[in-house]
């Protein structure tokens, strides 16, 4: 390899422990302390709380073993999208970059970084403009009418944080890696230090936690039941997400083969634990009828133990878990529009390697960017609902990929094999088609226009697949001559 070829490759610089913190830190942000709440409301029973967290938990930890064989044979920078062009082919590759590049991953990011500044709020006052200038809104396709100076101080806030951990991750991959590997243990020992806490010095009972599911009687049977056990899984499911992002950084983890499986596998068990943890405290001191009645659970569950200061010692603990979600994915999707341009699915410039750092400045420059717009418009929550039924169905298709490759690749070295083949796969596969089509039942309009912001991506890819025929005929050409 040229010393030119050299400047223009990413540096494999992430050990074990750093891949492990990017999956645990993408992992836990602010859902496990905002969705307990909800889900105690929707179930009423301590006991299936527990269970709907634990099933989540598994059917998320099949998730990561079944992308754990894969990461084992293929260690490209992009993960997932590099997984689909072999699997598939780059039809379906770019709509799965597409559709994590322009929602996916930057509206979680926007959303994420909003809950951050909200949180840092608490101990800031920020500044408003006046009402009339705040209800100026502007039209925008898809979503409907946005209200860009509404809440600013809080929006600029979040924009700035992206703007630093951006500039944090520009700096290089072993940078932003100790940055996550810090931020990441700090918040795991937090949370594990509040629930020890909640169930030492905690005024609770245990009959909280399991009253021998007593509380199911009089609830709606049947599919009621059934129904509310799927909106709870969908809130639980949010919370686990982001267990596939160390898969974005394959290619500049230590030892790929062997590493990146390790960390989906460590780093998923570990958050079980983590959410079955901390939700037994919240139990242990507010019975579930209480807990449903407390939108902030993890603040009422503080502020019984510690007083009026509980909230600030919650709001710190949201902060520091936001920053590490944060930054943890602003670290890992910009490797999937540097994947798309190297294979000259995107715009060249996007796979361009930083002289300096080795990183992909110009790919985190354009990600960064877009999620602080989606900031500004205030609108990423229906931006992100838009795309779950596209997110569940690139979950299914990379789980069933897994099939493709054992048989178009047979022969190809696997340090891993998944688990209880093919029974897992394919739980993990019927799983998300229930999901799916749950979604389609319950959420038809979100889940078509989900579709559309994926399929809106079409144009552009037979756009780049036209321009990298004429460049290879204009090589071809010039090479005739």
């Amino acid at each position: 390899m040229t010393s030119g070829k050299k400047d223009q490759e990413l540096v494999r610089g992430l050990n074990l422990l750093a891949a492990v913190m990017i999956v645990i830190g993408s992992m836990i942000g602010s859902g496990i302390f905002r969705k307990p709440a909800t889900m105690a409301g929707q179930l009423l029973s301590p006991e299936m709380l527990l269970l709907v967290w634990i099933i989540a938990g598994v059917i998320s930890f099949i998730g990561a073993l079944t992308n754990s064989e894969i990461s084992g044979m293929i260690d490209e920078t992009g993960g997932q999208y590099a997984y689909f062009r072999i699997m598939y082919g780059d039809f379906t590759a770019f709509l799965y970059g597409w559709a994590t590049l322009s929602v996916i991953q930057t509206g979680s990011q926007a959303a994420i970084a909003y809950v951050f500044s909200e949180y840092l709020g608490y101990f800031f006052k920020y500044p408003h403009f006046p009402k009339e200038i705040e209800q100026m809104g502007v039209y925008m396709p898809l979503v409907g009418e946005i209200f860009p100076l509404k809440d600013f101080g809080t929006k600029a806030v979040a924009m700035l944080t992206i703007g630093f951990l951006t500039t944090v991750n520009y700096l290089g991959v072993v940078f932003g890696g100790a940055v996550q590997t810090v931020i990441t243990i700090v918040k795991i020992a937090s949370i594990i230090l509040l629930s020890v806490l909640i169930l030492m010095i905690g005024n609770g009972t245990f009959s909280n936690v399991y009253s021998g599911f007593s509380s199911l009687q009089g609830q709606a049977g049947g599919l009621g039941m059934l129904s509310m056990i799927g909106l709870a899984l969908s809130g639980a499911f949010w919370a686990y997400d982001g267990w596939n992002n160390v898969t974005f950084v394959s290619g500049e983890v230590k030892n790929p083969k062997r590493n990146v499986p390790l960390a989906l596998l460590i780093g998923t068990f570990g958050v079980i634990v983590i959410y079955v943890l901390i939700n037994v405290a919240f139990l242990y001191v507010l019975p579930v009828r209480e807990m449903a009645k407390s939108p902030l659970v993890a603040a009422s569950a503080a502020e019984l133990i510690f007083g009026p200061i509980g909230a600030s010692i919650i709001s710190v603990a949201v902060i520091v878990s936001s920053f590490g979600a944060l930054n943890g994915s602003i670290l890992s999707t910009a490797r999937i529009m540097f994947a798309m341009a190297r294979t000259k699915l995107f715009f060249r410039s996007l796979g361009w390697v930083h002289e300096r750092y080795k990183t992909p400045h110009v790919s985190l420059l354009v990600m960064g960017s877009w999620s602080a717009v989606l900031v500004l418009t205030g609108s990423f929550d229906i931006i992100t609902d838009y795309v779950m039924f596209a997110a569940w169905l690139f979950y299914a298709l990379g789980a069933f990929g897994v099939f493709i490759l054992r048989r178009k690749m047979p022969s190809a070295p696997r340090p891993y094999k998944v688990w209880g083949y093919p029974f897992t796969p394919a739980l993990f596969v019927a799983f998300s088609l229930v999901f799916l089509l749950n979604t389609l039942i319950s959420d038809a309009q979100n889940a078509r226009m989900g579709l559309v912001l994926v399929f809106s991506g079409v144009p552009l890819y037979f756009y780049m697949k036209w321009k990298a025929r004429k460049s290879n005929t204009g090589v071809v050409r010039l090479e005739e001559k």
